[in-house]
């Protein structure tokens, strides 16, 4: 229980790894030429087909590889979420049904998902990992989750209802459709979006979507979005850093068929020995085992709101500068946490990812991946962007 509140310490610098939503503007250009051969359009109009696209039915497979430069990332933090996730329970198997601690699996390496939708009150994902796999079925009032490697259901009622339960299906990654969205819901004049020529995704004739920051100091090199030219699905969303190497993301269907899936895809029967957790029942669990602890995601979620890091609110953090070089600063009320002080399966990671560093601000610890860094000051300030480490100090130092 001592560890498993030590770690709740260090959900900062563990956060960092998420992802800004950037604001975007909307520079018309005409397609390049490729193959396949389309008619050319505008990326103002391609962006138009993007939002006015109503896929309702699909189903398909796609491959996520997610690179963020970090060490043994998704071993880390899924050991770290499946502990405080079961902090309630006498084992340590209990719990892993949640999609919270499914979802680190995904942080980093290469993994292939299935998926299926008819219309918004059926959704299917199942991530597959060798023979072992985790399931998620929406059906009406019902969501189900069941990862067949521990034999364990979590089951919610009425978790659709507007505003009502913990909807888990919100949980889990992005598809390419939800990726973009992220990207192409807001619009100023920090960004050039271009077409840049055409592709071929599982099947599909695409266009290709090229969103680049105009700003200097942003870590986001581009941003590329194949969008299926009958359709205007995204079909494939690609992250490139300025620091080079692999793409920070690369999500794209490897097949998709825009039919009704048969109504028995979304047909779900608890396997023979199954232990089913009930959504109430487990949030009950939670928080008995972490105590007032348990409150620091929460917080974290409504400081990072503004970074498409959780939902902002009124006490979100003061955003600094805009586009994509804005850094989201707040005062997290605790001292920065001590290497030596975190639990053994973090120390080695913390002290990779973090530098130290010093200015008028005091001195601090810059937690960096390719993508968002964060820069914890020893007295608790914390300033996150998707900006280089100097932005962040220099942030720090005008702030005194």
């Amino acid at each position: 229980m001592a560890a498993q509140r030590k770690a709740s310490r260090y959900v900062v610098p563990v956060a960092v790894a998420g992802i800004a939503a950037a604001t975007i503007g909307l520079v018309p250009a005409l397609a390049a030429s490729g193959d396949p051969d389309l008619p050319e359009i505008t990326a103002q109009q391609l962006v138009e087909k993007i939002a006015a696209s109503d896929t309702q039915t699909l189903s398909g497979t796609f491959k996520i590889s997610t690179d963020l430069g970090l060490p043994a990332f998704d071993g880390l933090l899924g050991g770290l979420a499946e502990g405080m996730a079961s902090g309630a329970g006498e084992g340590s198997g209990e719990g892993t049904a949640d999609p919270s601690a499914q979802l680190t699996k995904l942080v980093s390496g290469t993994h292939t998902l299935k998926i299926a939708a008819d219309g918004p009150e059926r959704q299917k994902l199942t991530l597959l990992d060798g023979e072992e796999q985790y399931s998620l079925i929406h059906d009406g009032d019902d969501v189900w989750a069941y990862d067949s490697r521990s034999n364990t259901v979590l089951h919610e009622k009425g978790a659709a209802e507007e505003d009502g339960g913990r909807a888990p299906e919100k949980e889990l990654p992005a598809s390419p459709k939800e990726l973009a969205d992220e990207v192409l819901k807001a619009a100023g004049d920090t960004t050039s979006i271009t077409v840049g020529g055409t592709a071929n995704v599982a099947g599909r004739d695409a266009y290709r979507l090229v969103v680049e920051p105009k700003q200097q100091g942003s870590t986001v090199d581009s941003i590329t979005i194949a969008v299926d030219a009958a359709t205007g699905t995204p079909l494939k969303f690609t992250l490139d850093s300025t620091s080079g190497g692999k793409p920070v993301v690369d999500a794209g269907f490897t097949k998709v068929d825009f039919g009704k899936p048969a109504a028995s895809e979304f047909d779900f029967t608890v396997p023979k020995g199954a232990k089913v957790t009930e959504g109430d029942q487990l949030e009950k669990e939670l928080g008995e085992g972490r105590g007032d602890h348990g409150k620091a995601p929460e917080d974290l979620e409504k400081a990072l709101g503004d970074f498409g890091l959780g939902g902002a609110d009124a006490n979100g953090p003061e955003v600094i500068g805009e586009g994509w070089t804005a850094i989201a600063a707040f005062d997290s009320g605790a001292p920065a946490p001590k290497t030596e002080e975190a639990p053994k399966e973090v120390q080695g990671f913390l002290d990779s990812l973090g530098d130290k560093v010093s200015g008028k601000f005091g001195s601090g610890t810059v937690f960096k991946t390719k993508i968002v860094n964060a820069l914890m000051t020893d007295d608790g300030k914390v300033y996150v962007g998707a900006v280089t480490p100097q932005a962040l100090v220099d942030a720090a130092n005008a702030a005194k």
